[in-house]
């Protein structure tokens, strides 16, 4: 018998125990199934990523693991849904790795811990190819899209703005909405920290031609300064139409779980995260009604078991370490 199948058994042996632990866990009140229990799963704004593979997990483990139910919730993204997950909103949230560690903190939240590394974001910086800008020193004082309030790439602009030395006129929205005041002229520029291709970013180069900013030398500059959850990599020349391969930063995302939510359903999760992970690449995940189709979500090829322990200083989860071991057989 596989050690999924093992698992999953047990999981299902343990299905009263874990709606009753769901009834009152994070004291967020979700209403347990009647043979299973709920979870509720953070995942991030229109036109990100983190939409599409949030709702592709949720499905994935809604039908494999007997006795859960996932349920995603819109979100700003990181940060957002790091501050749910500790307010007891949630019981699982998408987060950027550096987004874990405020400045100045070595330590992930009490309470919290890691149930996999899934896929690495790149940030990008979007221009319109007309733009005179060609260098981040050259958005001082120009109208700049930040993402939305408590997202992943608000963290990380801000973060890189700062350490540039750049002062920018910085707006918060979610990375659709910011798209389309580029297009409007109302914005001079875009960051987006997100999967490769972005949704919104996708839907921006088919509707106006675009640049990407190289970000090499500050790549570098981050990965000096912050040690750990940035590593200089390139957006490849097939991620948007007729834009050449660029230098930028990458950081890992991680899934992250409320360390009371039971050890077997986490390492239940876990092995069907693992288990077939193309399934989750080909077959996509709609969010909501806003974002209601389901697309192939082509991040979740990088998800496998040999980077998804790598989850940096935010320890695993008792569940997630146990699937991971019983690998090691």
């Amino acid at each position: 018998m596989s050690a999924q199948r093992a698992t999953a058994r047990r999981v299902r042996r343990r299905t009263v125990l874990a709606a009753a632990a769901g009834s009152v866990l994070l004291g967020c009140s979700p209403s347990p199934a009647a043979d299973g229990v709920d979870l509720r799963l953070a995942t991030g704004p229109a036109g990100a990523v983190y939409r599409r593979i949030g709702g592709a997990l949720a499905e994935r483990i809604t039908a494999r693991v007997p006795g859960a139910k996932v349920t995603t919730v819109p979100s700003g993204a990181s940060t957002d849904n790091i501050r749910m997950l500790l307010d007891g909103e949630v019981h699982m949230g998408l987060t950027s790795l550096d987004a874990v560690f405020p400045a100045g903190s070595d330590e992930s939240p009490a309470g919290l811990s890691a149930l996999c590394r899934l896929y690495d974001s790149h940030l990008h910086l979007v221009v319109l190819a007309d733009s005179p800008v060609t260098a981040l020193a050259d958005l001082t004082g120009a109208r700049v899209g930040l993402g939305a309030r408590d997202s992943g790439t608000e963290f990380t602009s801000l973060r890189l703005l700062s350490l540039s030395g750049v002062e920018a006129d910085g707006s918060y929205n979610p990375q659709a909405i910011s798209a389309q005041e580029l297009i409007r002229g109302d914005l001079d520029a875009m960051f987006s920290l997100s999967g490769v291709p972005t949704p919104a970013i996708t839907q921006l180069a088919a509707e106006r031609p675009i640049r990407l900013i190289p970000l090499d030398q500050e790549a570098g500059a981050l990965a000096q300064e912050y040690p750990g959850p940035y590593v200089p990599a390139a957006i490849p020349s097939t991620a948007y139409d007729g834009v050449p391969a660029t230098g930028t930063v990458a950081v890992p995302n991680i899934l992250l779980v409320r360390d009371d939510v039971p050890a077997d359903l986490v390492e239940a999760i876990t092995g069907t995260i693992f288990t077939h992970p193309e399934a989750l690449a080909t077959a996509g995940g709609a969010d909501d009604a806003e974002d209601a189709t389901a697309e192939p979500v082509p991040e979740a090829w990088q998800i496998n078991v040999r980077t998804g322990i790598s989850t940096g200083p935010v320890p695993l989860h008792p569940g997630a370490a146990a699937w991971f071991r019983s690998q090691k057989r």
